[in-house]
């Protein structure tokens, strides 16, 4: 395997979606690639960040569009 085929297989590779002889071609690679296992390290930082970080970042983004709208509501010129 090549890194960038790893690099095309990562996600599915953390997500455990991978058929039993892509995952072994995989960690065979990751065996003696130091780079590519640099990258799925990081990789799964960053899914574990987006993934716990979601809700919070919806909350925090959703409160003050709606703090604007009500705002809009109270001050816009009656007919």
């Amino acid at each position: 395997m090549e890194c960038a085929e790893l690099v095309e297989l990562v996600t599915e590779y953390l997500e455990g979606a991978l058929d039993a002889e892509k995952l072994e071609r995989v960690l065979e690679h990751l065996t003696a690639c130091d780079g590519c296992t640099a990258y799925v390290g990081q990789m799964r930082t960053v899914m574990h960040v987006l993934a716990s970080a979601g809700d919070e970042r919806q909350e925090f983004e959703e409160a003050p569009l709606l703090d604007l709208f009500r705002q809009w509501e109270r001050d816009r010129p009656t007919s």
